[in-house]
């Protein structure tokens, strides 16, 4: 949306006229207020996004530790029991532990091979060739972190290889875009004109969120092609976790644990995920480690 193109709200008037983020007299709390009223997004105060700061970067930092202790013959528990072992120590909750209906059981979320998302750590070790995604979400001081990474065992296939590489690259070309004003359904055109380009697929099932002050708060992100048209605006903290599949984008859900996201042709599947906020001028990534 350009700003001399007509609002989204259809009130008949220019968008810098109207409800463009940074128009004339659009102080913090009046742009905040409408932006809860319309669309129930919450714009974060600087009190607000210096305590989210806060637990992204311990949410990295957890983040980096689990994949470094990610190594053949390592069990998924037993990475599940490191981050026990390290949110406690940082005076930290675990968001996903008791989490949902049926409640996820672990802390942190291991989703190996074709796992697209959801996976629950086991006694499995880890093998040669696996790729494997490990999801992170702290709660530091009532604020939420939320981050993911790939991590790859030893010498993997080619196809596994290169939906890693994709994931990574539709993750940060969307991040490179965030400013104000930008409409949400441009994320899922760069995620999706990229994936697509490199025969991949973009599972529609799950989304990004906003996140925060909140576990899940709107708005929803999708990673593939939308036409929800909100613009970004400063104070707004979300994720973006593009999920990738080499084959079809189709996922199927596990009906014993309710909760394991497959591929539904068994192809690899690989996702990152970053905590954003987008600021005056653009935005800031605040998952990235290392926080020390």
């Amino acid at each position: 949306m350009q700003r001399n193109d007509p609002c989204w709200c259809g009130s008949g008037n220019k968008w810098k006229k109207c409800h463009y983020p940074l128009g004339p007299a659009r102080d913090f709390s009046s742009l905040a207020l409408e932006y809860r009223k319309q669309f129930g997004i919450l714009l974060k105060t600087p009190e607000q996004i210096e305590g989210i700061r806060k637990a992204c970067r311990l949410t990295a930092d957890i983040l980096d530790a689990l994949c470094k202790h990610a190594q053949k013959g390592v069990t998924t528990e037993e990475l599940d029991i490191l981050s026990r072992k390290l949110h406690k120590e940082a005076g930290a909750i675990a968001a996903p532990l008791g989490y949902g209906d049926p409640p996820y059981t672990k802390t942190i979320c291991t989703s190996l091979n074709e796992v697209i998302c959801h996976g629950i750590p086991d006694q499995r070790p880890l093998q040669e060739g696996d790729i494997m995604n490990i999801d992170v979400s702290a709660i530091l001081g009532g604020y939420y972190g939320d981050c993911s990474r790939m991590v790859t065992i030893g010498k993997t296939s080619e196809e596994k290889k290169r939906v890693v590489d994709v994931s990574y690259e539709c993750l940060m070309r969307s991040i490179a875009i965030l400013k104000p004003g930008l409409p949400i359904c441009e994320i899922g055109q760069v995620i999706e004109d990229y994936a697509t380009a490199h025969k991949c697929s973009v599972v529609d099932l799950f989304v990004g969120h906003g996140v925060g002050v909140g576990f899940h708060e709107p708005p929803q992100v999708p990673h593939h092609y939308n036409d929800i048209s909100i613009p970004l605006a400063p104070g707004m903290t979300f994720t973006i976790e593009p999920m990738i599949n080499a084959g079809v984008r189709k996922a199927v859900i596990d009906k014993e644990d309710g909760w394991t996201a497959r591929t539904a042709d068994g192809k690899p599947s690989a996702q990152w995920e970053h905590t954003l906020l987008i600021t005056d001028t653009g935005c800031e990534i605040l998952t990235l480690p290392p926080h020390k």
